[in-house]
């Protein structure tokens, strides 16, 4: 590639040391492969003037028709590693860019590049893509050394990578569950130690090519990812091209990967890791890596402007923003630890100060760019409060504290500060489902286990040898149907089958909502595969739902519900031999229910096409297969306060219309 536009002095003055010292967080002490390059997308020119603050509201790209061109992967079937390859996009970045974009010919070679382009840091042209068919040996290749920056897409666009961003956060958590309960496996036969199932979950994705943002290191925000996202592991980040270091605090292109010679920052996580760094949420003092005892979080020796801190500061005379994500310690993560994106700051001072230690340190000025939403930490803190002193926090809006009445294990608030609507406050909550009395009548043999089940127990056999949750009571991947131990079976009630027939367990809210009118959304941070509630209602045979409908009631259909579970646990981007499950089979679903006078907190669940929230058929309470449970579980990590959604599927010929109670 060509010189660059941008005026890189010469740093000749600063201090070289090729011995770098990342700034590590205080958990994660663990080593890690790079990651692989990923292909992503072609993007040689976004549309930034590097010595100039980012615009987050407009595009001043004039030409509107110019599209983003695309590599494809011309060896590989159209359809393989949707997750991890971003193709057949080439009309999704309309006016995302800059003027110029460069030409590929039919040998693979980058004809003509547009001085104009303004490209944010130049690239060499040993390190320019090509059309070459990526191999299983991508894993050997490293992170592209060209920064772009994504700016000003559409609606569809945004859906197009959230969903992308959904699948491939969905594989994660997914494998790692399988990852964690292929342990559990290992160690009751004794055979080899317990393993970082988060280590594992992203070297296999990293092997099979399914980390995103390889191909581009993006500046700024990242498509399909939002602010207020929480993420359980710092191997995610990396996943995700949000943060590619699994240990250093600085994320940065390295001098020698650039033309210029200069490091360029793009993300930092903060998490107290550094005695220094002082937090006001807004405005940031963080503490340059380097010179810190590796048994603690003191300073021992003076920092140097080289790698990590010298790419801050370049980010800082340049105008380049960075990502700032949060780590702490939250009580009930699978890590120990949470990480939160809380979006983009500028770097707008810099300063060398002696530290409270007594030694140098490099400190760095950050300041949150406006027009965000709101910082995820922020939202955390404020539903830690609602959980305990709800009035305190919102004097008014609350209808009630509880609409179970006391039915459910845990209080569920009702909230309205739009109108004066108190509609769920008039149905009975119920809450389990109603079922015929025949459905009881049917037979069936439960378990003899004693103090606990095992995977020879007749209920895992029913379930195809294996249990459908792994300790923790997640669920490992979605089935047509999973039997769980019921009343039938000796085992006690603290056994690792007995998880959705529990009730619920985490603090819900239904709230009055413009969009949707009423809706669900949790105080709590849920984790995903985590079990949430159970659908209610009173069960009709479809001759009796003929009937109540010619009335008006509200009825639910759970024949409708898309088939959700199938994507939950769906390995098959990483295991060639993947068969998606069928056993146990079940009969089509032919009644409703009736949710006109007794539902429960899942009626007020909103419809989505892209939902966090799943259903899987349960049986635990009775043996017949043509009515089971209709059991809620976490789709991906939901934030507390972030609404729950549901796939209600498609109306069929019972009715005309979706069947959401709303």
């Amino acid at each position: 590639m060509g010189s660059s536009i941008i005026p890189f002095p010469e740093l000749n003055l600063f201090p070289h040391s090729t011995t770098i010292k990342p700034k590590l967080e205080p958990i994660d002490e663990h080593n890690f492969l790079q990651p692989p390059q990923q292909p992503y997308i072609q993007n040689p020119n976004p549309n930034l003037n590097p010595n100039s603050p980012p615009n987050t509201q407009s595009n001043s790209n004039p030409n509107p028709n110019n599209v983003l061109q695309v590599i494809p992967n011309y060896n590989q079937d159209q359809n393989e590693n949707i997750y991890s390859e971003y193709y057949r996009i080439s009309e999704l970045f309309n006016s995302a860019f800059g003027k110029g974009l460069q030409k590929i010919g039919n040998d693979g070679e980058i004809n003509e590049v547009d001085v104009e382009s303004r490209a944010i840091v130049p690239v060499l042209e040993q390190n320019q893509l090509s059309t070459e068919t990526v191999t299983s040996r991508r894993r050997y290749q490293q992170r592209s050394s060209e920064l772009v920056r994504v700016t000003d897409l559409s609606a569809e666009d945004e859906r197009y990578f959230r969903d992308v961003v959904r699948r491939t956060r969905m594989i994660f958590d997914s494998l790692r569950v399988f990852s964690a309960f292929d342990d559990e496996k290992r160690l009751g036969l004794g055979l080899g130690r317990r393993t970082r199932c988060d280590l594992r979950t992203a070297r296999a994705m990293k092997e099979r090519g399914l980390w995103l943002n390889r191909d581009k290191r993006i500046v700024g925000a990242i498509p399909g990812i939002e602010i207020g996202d929480v993420f359980f592991f710092r191997m995610e980040l990396c996943v995700l091209g949000m943060h590619g270091q699994a240990q250093a605090g600085i994320d940065y292109l390295t001098a020698s990967q650039s033309e210029s010679g200069e490091p360029i920052a793009t993300s930092v996580i903060v998490s107290g890791g550094y005695e220094d760094d002082e937090d006001a949420g807004d405005v940031i003092l963080y503490t340059g890596h380097g010179g810190q005892d590796k048994n603690s979080s003191r300073q021992c020796v003076h920092q140097k402007l080289e790698g990590g801190n010298l790419g801050l500061e370049r980010s800082m005379n340049y105008g380049i923003e960075v990502r700032v994500i949060r780590g702490f310690k939250y009580e009930g993560s699978a890590s120990g630890k949470v990480y939160v994106y809380d979006g983009l700051y500028n770097v707008v001072d810099t300063w060398f100060d002696v530290g409270k230690s007594g030694f140098g340190v490099y400190k760095f000025k950050l300041i949150r760019l406006g027009n965000q939403p709101e910082m995820g930490t922020a939202i955390l803190r404020f539903a830690q409060n609602l959980r305990t002193l709800p009035l305190a926090v919102r004097p008014t809006g609350y209808v009630s504290l509880d609409i179970s009445m006391n039915k459910e294990n845990i209080p569920l608030f009702l909230f309205n500060d739009i109108d004066d609507d108190q509609e769920p406050m008039y149905y009975d909550y119920l809450a389990t489902t109603v079922f015929p009395p025949y459905a009881y009548q049917i037979g069936g043999k439960g378990c003899d286990c004693v103090s606990g089940c095992f995977d020879d127990c007749l209920c895992a056999l029913k379930n195809g040898g294996e249990f459908a949750y792994d300790r923790n009571g997640l669920l490992v991947r979605g089935k047509p149907l999973i039997f769980e131990c019921g009343p039938h079976c000796h085992c006690p009630p603290s056994c690792r089958n007995r998880v959705s027939q529990k009730g619920v367990r985490n603090r819900f809210e239904v709230f009055r909502s413009r969009e949707t009118g009423w809706g669900v959304r949790s105080l709590d941070l849920i984790q995903a595969g985590s079990f949430i509630c159970e659908y209610t209602g009173v069960v009709l045979t479809r001759e009796q739902a003929q009937i109540i409908s010619m009335n008006g009631d509200s009825l639910v259909y759970p024949n409708r519900f898309a088939e959700r579970w199938v994507e939950w646990g769906d390995l098959s981007q990483v295991f060639s031999d993947y068969v998606r499950p069928s056993y146990p089979s079940i009969p089509p679903l032919d009644f409703a229910m009736d949710v006109s006078r007794m539902r429960n907190v899942a009626c007020y669940m909103s419809h989505s096409s892209c939902p966090n929230v799943l259903v899987q058929l349960v049986l635990y309470d009775h043996y017949s297969v043509s009515f089971p449970h209709l059991m809620l579980f976490a789709m991906e990590n939901i934030p507390p306060l972030r609404e729950l959604s549901l796939d209600y599927g498609m109306a069929d010929e019972w009715e005309e219309k979706l069947p959401i109670c709303n």
